[in-house]
C-alpha cells in the first residue's frame, strides 16, 4: 500500500507519523491487500466551532475510494477515530462485495425454476410453482438482486429449495 502524508497550515510531528505508520499497519492486518493506496492529510483549520484541525483519510481500493474527515482540538484522538472508521467502512464494503457473489449450491438443495404463484408483500412471502407442479414457499430474505416489490404474479424466477419444516421452501431466489 502506498502512503502519502501532507500537513497544510502546520508540521506533521513525529508522533504523528508514528501513529498513521501503526494504524496503517492494523489496517494492512485486518484487509490484507485492500487498500491500493492511502492519503492522510492533516489541516489546521480557522474554524474554532469545530476545533482547530482537521484529519482527512483518503484511501484507493479496487473499483471504489473511501474518504473519512474528522475536525477536533487535538491531532491524534482525530487520527485514532479516522482510521476507526475507515476500518469500519473498508468492512461494510467487504460485506456488501461478498453479498454481490453468486450464491453456491448447497448440499442437499435442488435448483430450479417456476412461476410466482402467490405474492404476500405485507407479510414478507410468497408461493412459486416449479415446472414440476410443486408449490414451495419462499421468504422475501431468500430473493437475490429484488426485492418483494419488484414481484408479479405470473413472473418466472430461478430458485434452490431445501425441505423446510412444512414442506418445500427456497432458499434463494432470482428473476429469471
Amino acid at each position: 500500500m502506498e502512503l502519502q502524508v501532507e500537513g497544510r497550515n502546520l508540521d506533521v510531528r513525529k508522533s504523528w507519523q508514528e501513529k498513521i505508520q501503526e494504524e496503517k499497519e492494523r489496517l494492512m492486518r485486518h484487509h490484507p491487500g485492500l487498500i491500493l493506496n492511502l492519503r492522510v492529510t492533516i489541516e489546521e483549520t480557522s474554524s474554532h466551532k469545530q476545533g482547530g484541525n482537521e484529519v482527512r483519510l483518503v484511501a484507493a481500493v479496487p473499483n471504489d475510494t473511501v474518504v473519512v474527515k474528522k475536525k477536533g482540538d487535538s491531532v491524534r484522538p482525530l487520527l485514532v477515530d479516522a482510521f476507526d472508521k475507515l476500518g469500519l467502512q473498508l468492512k461494510e464494503l467487504q460485506r456488501k462485495r461478498r453479498q454481490t457473489v453468486k450464491v453456491p449450491e448447497v448440499a442437499g438443495e435442488i435448483s430450479g425454476t417456476g412461476v410466482i404463484k402467490n405474492l404476500s408483500p405485507f407479510e414478507s412471502y410468497g408461493f412459486i410453482v416449479s415446472t414440476e407442479g410443486r408449490e414451495v414457499y419462499f421468504h422475501e430474505n431468500a430473493l437475490k438482486d429484488l426485492v418483494m416489490d419488484d414481484l408479479t404474479e405470473g413472473d418466472s424466477v430461478s430458485f434452490g429449495v431445501t425441505e423446510g419444516d412444512k414442506g418445500p421452501q427456497a432458499t434463494w431466489v432470482r428473476a429469471s
